[in-house]
């Protein structure tokens, strides 16, 4: 989801509210501590140069159990990172605390934004030894495509 996206659904819902990729609610005391521009320059394992930048939203469960964040206050928050950081229209990255620090891609489902789990993947297969994948195919579709001998009554055995 990109900065422009999120801007919009927030500007039609009464409350914010995130689901993880477990379907367990963000609890609705949470805070946004972060709305920051995130760009990582890289070099891929086949040593091509890539760069990219997200927005990143930081989600902070606190235990102040009366606080909660309204859509208004979100956008707010959002203008002012546009206009001192400078954000573009981005994808949106977010950061919310489990064991461990979780990234996750964003989405939005009926009145709720989904936190999508992210995946790590190589850029450059070919580059690396990764073999392509095989296509996967039905040996009864195979033998209906061909003619072959070996069928019943084909006289191959």
């Amino acid at each position: 989801m990109k900065l422009s996206e999120i801007k919009k659904e927030l500007s039609t819902l009464e409350n914010v509210a995130f689901v993880l990729p477990n379907g367990s609610y963000v609890p609705e005391h949470f805070h946004v501590t972060e709305v920051g521009l995130i760009t990582k320059n890289f070099i891929d394992c086949g040593g091509k140069v890539r760069k990219e930048t997200v927005v990143n939203f930081q989600l902070w469960d606190a235990n102040d159990f009366e606080h909660r964040l309204k859509p208004k206050k979100l956008l707010d928050i959002i203008a002012l990172s546009e206009k001192v950081l400078g954000i573009e229209d981005y994808e949106i990255e977010v950061e919310y605390q489990a064991e461990t620090i979780g990234k996750y891609d964003l989405g939005f489902k009926g009145k709720v934004f989904t936190l999508l789990n992210k995946q790590t993947a190589c850029l450059a297969q070919d580059q690396c030894g990764i073999p392509a994948e095989k296509q996967k195919v039905k040996l009864s579709e195979i033998s209906n495509q061909t003619n072959s001998c070996c069928t019943p009554g084909g006289g191959c055995c």
